[in-house]
């Protein structure tokens, strides 16, 4: 079978990584992270669209300078060219994962930590997982 078809939101709570690529397709990307308490994404801006959905934990989303609290549930679209920042405001670990369309990591990367993310220069090289 071509695809990914996972419960999602087992993977995602049990990661404890602050970045683990699922599956790269074509124009789409899956990825879960992880993010430890006070901890970001870090303010960003994509020439592509991006999705969150927070699977555990309380948060931020700071959209164009515009903050908005989050917990398990919720959804953030990020348009292309926003200005955005995902942050673990709460005291336990902040579950989600998010699709990138098109992708923007090279398929299968982890990171670990934020640092080993930050170290990293990695971006889509075009390879999908099939």
């Amino acid at each position: 079978m071509k695809g990914y078809l996972q419960d999602i939101e087992a993977i995602a709570t049990a990661s404890q990584d602050f970045r683990r690529v699922l599956y790269t397709a074509k124009y789409c990307q899956l990825v879960v992270m992880s993010l430890k308490p006070q901890e970001d994404i870090g303010a960003e801006v994509h020439k592509l669209d991006q999705f969150f959905r927070v699977e555990q934990g309380r948060g931020e989303a700071v959209l164009d300078g515009v903050r908005t609290r989050i917990q398990a549930g919720h959804a953030v679209v990020v348009p292309a060219g926003a200005r955005h920042n995902i942050i673990n405001t709460g005291t336990e670990p902040l579950k989600l994962y998010t699709i990138y369309a098109p992708p923007n990591h090279r398929d299968g990367v982890v990171h670990h930590t934020k640092a080993d993310a930050e170290a990293e220069t990695e971006h889509f090289d075009g390879k999908t997982s099939e």
